[in-house]
């Protein structure tokens, strides 16, 4: 008998990943602090805030939780969600024209034990004219993403360029995850999970 799946995040783009991959699955949003430990690396926040949100989802027996937490990082400063429009084109800005780096956390909390991993992805972008961006920000998909942009909407239009998982850039390493459940003896098998 497969777990029950209880996803630990509000993030319309981890349960649309999870509805495309076929599973059912419960959400639990945990309301932790999303902040780095000093000198702490942004691999090293992503795994331990996924973590903690695994554990505050405090799951019932028979449920496995997975959490994930994504960082956009540039000149080793992490990029979080903008704070207003002018945060947004701030990072837009910042980022025109050159790479960065999405980190994603990921923790699966099963049967009273937690395995956890980061993945790391390189994105460019496209030389982008200030005007250009500022049409984006007024769409509103930045607004609520870290590093103000979303790949899989229009912010397709930004990018240049993909090196590692599309998916972690939406904030959900599908590989990484299939990994994680394999630690617990559970594959997935084209839209449900089985136990091995």
């Amino acid at each position: 008998m497969s777990p029950r799946l209880v996803l630990a995040s509000g993030s319309p783009r981890r349960q649309a990943l999870f509805r495309q991959l076929g599973l059912e699955f419960d959400v639990r949003v945990t309301n932790i602090e999303e902040k780095a430990l000093a000198g702490e690396r942004a691999a090293d926040t992503s795994e331990r805030l996924a973590r903690e949100k695994a554990a505050a989802a405090a799951p019932n027996s028979g449920e496995m939780v997975i959490a994930a937490d994504t960082m956009v990082v540039v000149d080793g400063r992490v990029l979080g969600k903008p704070i207003d429009e002018e945060d947004a084109v701030r990072m837009l800005v910042q980022m025109s024209g050159r790479s960065h780096t999405v980190v994603t956390g990921v923790a699966v909390l099963f049967g009273g034990r937690m395995e956890s991993a980061t993945d790391r992805t390189e994105v460019w972008f496209r030389s982008l004219a200030e005007a250009e961006i500022r049409k984006y920000v007024a769409t509103g998909e930045p607004l609520d993403k870290a590093g103000a942009y979303g790949i899989q909407g229009f912010g397709a239009a930004l990018v240049k360029r993909v090196e590692g998982d599309f998916y972690n850039v939406m904030g959900l390493p599908i590989h990484l995850l299939l990994d994680l459940l394999q630690r617990f003896g559970v594959c997935y098998e084209f839209g449900e999970l089985e136990s091995t």
